[in-house]
């Protein structure tokens, strides 16, 4: 997977981003989601309902830009000195935060955006950046590192089917055993996985 650029826009574009942002945040705090609409959030923001609509196409398209935001990782995965240590602990928080009800919110709008913007791209992306820098820093110790394709397809893609459909089969053992699979595979590339035991 080639990494897309998560930069955040400047100048005006950014600031513009963050009114609206920030407006569609404050508005669904005080009037509830249902009743959110473009105008509203532009009168908000200080904006024109047609800088929204230039901007977002429409009131979808951006609260799934919202949710994206929301779902960016604020610091990079904690150092706890193995990588079965990180991954373990990156894979029980990712977890944690996904299931949470705001995390589940966030996922759903994310997933409601226009494929070709890239929405649910950008949220795999944060997902791979933090495991790569899981595997530099182990690389770095001289550990063996399974491939961020690897961890996404072994940790990350069975931890996300859970939250969203089978949520009260996550468990600390459950990713525990999702991580001993993605080290097998580092230690021996060739061996076949069986999926790990519920």
């Amino acid at each position: 997977m080639s990494a897309r650029p998560t930069t955040r826009p400047g100048g005006r574009s950014a600031r513009v981003q963050q009114s609206v942002h920030q407006a569609v945040r404050d508005l669904e705090a005080e009037v509830g989601r249902d009743a959110l609409t473009v105008p509203l959030i532009a009168a908000r923001a200080g904006v024109t309902p047609s800088t929204v609509y230039r901007r977002w196409g429409d009131l979808r398209e951006l609260l799934s830009d919202v949710a994206v935001e929301r779902l960016r990782p604020d610091a990079p995965p904690a150092d706890h000195g193995t990588l079965r240590a990180d991954l373990e602990a990156w894979a029980v928080q990712f977890a944690e935060e996904m299931s949470s009800t705001a995390g589940l919110t966030y996922i759903r709008d994310a997933l409601l955006g226009e494929p070709e913007q890239g929405n649910a791209a950008r949220c795999s992306d944060y997902a791979a950046e933090q495991l790569k820098a899981v595997n530099v820093r182990a690389a770095g110790r001289g550990e063996a590192v399974p491939d961020v394709e690897t961890l996404l397809d072994v940790v990350v893609a069975p931890l996300m089917y859970r939250i969203l459909f089978r949520p009260s089969d996550l468990s600390a053992a459950y990713i525990e055993r999702l991580v001993a699979a993605a080290l097998a595979r580092a230690e021996s590339p060739s061996a076949v996985l069986l999926p790990p035991k519920s």
